[in-house]
């Protein structure tokens, strides 16, 4: 994690040293090839700092910090950018490129001072596994979850494609509506993560995981159908709240199932397999939505190009739930006594690290 974030201030400050648009695709890519680094390693650390108990907690406040800003750091973007210093030495807007930079700087010494980290994983266990990225998807727990993944990342691609051309276009939102908008799905993951903090204890978190996948997939549905921006708000608040609940339920399975080496690879294939379907969905659901016409369906009526493809992404989502709930089995995620090799090995069921699901 230092590592990164000291390659990422780096990189980043680089940015408005040149003016071309190959330079900034250059070091966008590299920045988020460090990001893949730097993710698993965040995610796989906080078991190490928190006790079994409290992850739905620290996994909220991660993703709250993670997405929660976002909104945050548009608006200081625009503030910054409005300045008369913006521009330094005829560079554009470097003054916001360097006080980005400067914020991983921040990160880098304030993870620099969590020494639990530095006792707890300071030395690499010693083992005969493999332990490249195509070891991740040796492990049971991540090929019976991968598809649904992978799916529902494909349904958000799609709606973060077409979503803003649907609101302002076929609802015909200004630009109040849909700042509000937004900040409704704010709004949405701040409740899903209440709802999932005073869940009953003991619960089984794949499981609420592929609830949370069901209800994204229903969410983006009704979505793609809303009749007004007043529909569309409800859909947001409940999809951000589905949302939260699911990545935070996800992350705590990965985390409480699986241990060390196993964790970290986990978590390396999860980010890297759904930013890739995000890419893919994003590019192609614009594509489909250009070249699709008007539909008539049966009882719904004619569907525009947008509503379509949203349609067709909430139903994606919808059956990826249920295919994870075939494949993983049905058992209630209680220890064994079988060892981690019999877990591998054994095809019926998902068990890892002395637990099955």
């Amino acid at each position: 994690m230092l590592a990164m974030d000291a390659a990422r201030a780096a990189m980043i400050a680089l940015v408005p040293l040149v003016r071309g648009l190959w330079w900034i695709y250059l070091w966008a890519f590299l920045v988020e090839v460090a990001s893949i680094v730097f993710l698993p390693a965040r995610d796989a650390s906080i078991p190490d700092l928190v006790e079994e108990e409290q992850l739905p907690v620290a996994n909220g406040l991660i993703l709250g910090s993670s997405y929660g800003s976002i909104p945050l750091g548009a608006a200081l973007f625009a503030l910054v950018a409005a300045l008369p210093g913006a521009d330094i030495a005829g560079r554009p807007l470097a003054l916001v490129f360097w006080l980005d930079a400067a914020t991983f700087v921040v990160s880098f010494f304030l993870i620099a001072r969590v020494t639990q980290l530095g006792s707890a994983s300071g030395e690499a266990p010693v083992t005969d596994e493999p332990t490249n990225f195509r070891a991740a998807f040796r492990i049971p727990l991540v090929r019976a979850v991968m598809p649904a993944a992978a799916a529902v990342a494909l349904g958000l691609g799609a709606l973060f494609s077409l979503g803003i051309v649907f609101v302002r276009e076929v609802l015909g939102a200004g630009d109040a509506e849909f700042g509000l908008l937004i900040a409704l799905f704010g709004v949405g993951a701040v409740a899903g993560l209440a709802v999932l903090q005073r869940a009953p204890e003991g619960g089984d978190l794949l499981v609420r995981a592929r609830s949370g996948v069901l209800a994204i997939g229903v969410i983006v549905a009704f979505f793609s159908l809303a009749p007004s921006i007043g529909f569309a708000f409800v859909g947001a608040i409940g999809f951000g709240g589905a949302a939260a609940y699911t990545l935070a339920s996800g992350m705590g399975a990965i985390q409480s199932r699986l241990e060390g080496t196993e964790r970290v690879l986990a978590f390396a294939a999860f980010h890297v397999v759904i930013r890739v379907a995000l890419a893919v969905s994003a590019v192609g659901a614009g594509a489909v939505g250009d070249v699709v016409a008007e539909v008539q369906w049966p009882l719904v009526g004619t569907l525009e190009p947008s509503r379509l493809v949203l349609l067709c992404a909430g139903l994606l989502v919808m059956l990826s739930a249920l295919a994870v709930t075939n494949r993983a089995g049905h058992d209630t995620g209680e220890p064994t006594t079988a060892t981690d090799d019999e877990h591998r090995e054994d095809p019926g069921g998902v068990g890892v690290g002395g637990a099955t699901t």
